[in-house]
């Protein structure tokens, strides 16, 4: 098949490529999917896309008008696909449901780490000749709460890894899960997680019912310099009650690897640039904040794991196989 792919930078071409060898024609073009860029995908049948490209009905319409019948998605996450207008135009949409779930459990761990033992902070005091400790104070993982919010296979990873760290588990989810269960995860309301943990991971998927899970009644039932994580959705969280949350004590570390209005930010070298984005400079401005651009993800072995399962998905629909991959949309309200 001809396969546009939008949103390339190099690594994705590396990976894609290999993973090709030849089957299909993928054009890759380095701009972002959306209604001004659709014009791009005149002649193409398939569109391979990525997180922050713009699948809006308008975008779909015009896409659909051009000719793309296959939406390829290269993530696990469809949430800035506009379902019902994929479905009346008779789009195929396939995704890539898992990945690396060691790669980001391994990378929540890696912020809970870095924020408990200011990492970030000590790299740039030692790099400028400060080899002074104040400041630097961390505390024993060992014995912690931690709170695990959605517990799937990036979840439970997240409470096996921090298990070895010799921690007290705590779980929400509406599934249990058994490999969390034998870990011996207790499973709660989400109320007594928040009170009771001293560090919360978000590891669950974004629907109606979790956008701005953790807002100003979230926070205010946790416990007083706690430490929340959240490389799962952005939007999981309202960034102007966690920024109050931090103004107040309430939360005393957050690590981010996603964030509700990335899509202007993320995957870009905006270094030269003033960013116009007022929450997330403030963000920045804060000592006990750590955020990485949507990097979670970004393992050799994922990547591969990306590009093989997403060169699959495209081979399944232009030979007319029924693909695991499919996202349904029959049930997709209007």
């Amino acid at each position: 098949m001809k396969v546009a792919v939008f949103s390339t930078k190099s690594y994705d071409r590396t990976f894609l490529t290999a993973a090709n060898a030849d089957k299909h024609e993928l054009v890759f073009f380095e701009p972002r999917l959306n209604l001004e860029t659709s014009v791009l995908t005149a002649g193409f049948p398939a569109v391979c896309a990525f997180v922050n490209d713009s699948l809006d009905a308008k975008t779909l319409r015009a896409i659909a008008q051009n000719g793309v019948r296959l939406l390829a998605l290269r993530s696990a996450g469809f949430n800035h696909v506009d379902l019902a207008a994929a479905r009346d135009l008779g789009l195929t949409l396939l995704r890539v449901p898992a990945y690396s779930p060691y790669a980001v459990a391994e990378h929540a761990v890696a912020m809970i780490l870095s924020l408990n033992r200011k990492i970030h902070r000590a790299y740039n005091r030692v790099r400028e000749g400060n080899f002074a400790l104040d400041g630097l104070l961390g505390f024993d993982l060992h014995g912690k709460t931690v709170g695990i919010v959605g517990t799937g296979k990036i979840g439970a990873l997240t409470a096996k890894i921090l298990h070895g760290f010799g921690c007290r588990l705590l779980g929400y989810d509406v599934s249990p899960n058994t490999d969390c269960l034998a870990l011996g995860m207790e499973y709660v309301a989400l109320a007594q997680l928040f009170a009771n943990s001293d560090i919360v991971s978000l590891h669950c998927p974004l629907i109606p019912e979790t956008y701005h899970l953790i807002g100003a009644e979230a926070i205010g039932q946790m416990k007083p310099g706690m430490m929340l994580i959240n490389t799962s959705r952005g939007q999981l969280i309202d960034t102007k009650a966690v920024t109050k949350g931090l103004k107040s004590g309430r939360i005393g570390y957050l690590g981010l690897d996603v964030y509700e209005q990335e899509t202007d930010l993320f995957f870009e070298d905006l270094s030269n640039q003033v960013i116009q984005d007022d929450v997330f400079q403030r963000l920045l401005t804060f000592p006990n904040v750590l955020i990485t651009g949507h990097q979670a993800f970004f393992t050799e072995e994922a990547l591969q794991n990306i590009a093989e399962t997403t060169i699959g998905n495209i081979t399944d629909f232009e030979q007319g196989r029924t693909c695991a991959n499919q996202i349904d949309l029959r049930e997709v309200k209007k």
